[in-house]
């Protein structure tokens, strides 16, 4: 099994990723606002969330074991 090393801050990073990858699709698919605005929130955190996984991929791949 590799093994990769991480900070408390990178994983928090990694964490609120994820969390706003979770969030922007849960909007996409929630009820509780208007199609545009949900579509407008929902899209931004997806894409934040994915945008910003690319760096933090890297980082995590460059410190394996």
């Amino acid at each position: 099994m590799k093994e990769a090393k991480l900070t408390l801050p990178e994983l928090a990073l990694i964490a609120g990723t994820r969390g706003a990858l979770g969030a922007g699709i849960a909007l996409l698919l929630a009820d509780k606002l208007s199609r545009e605005e949900r579509k407008a929130v929902g899209w931004t955190l997806f894409l934040v969330g994915a945008i910003s996984t690319i760096p933090l991929a890297r980082n995590v791949m460059g410190k394996l074991e």
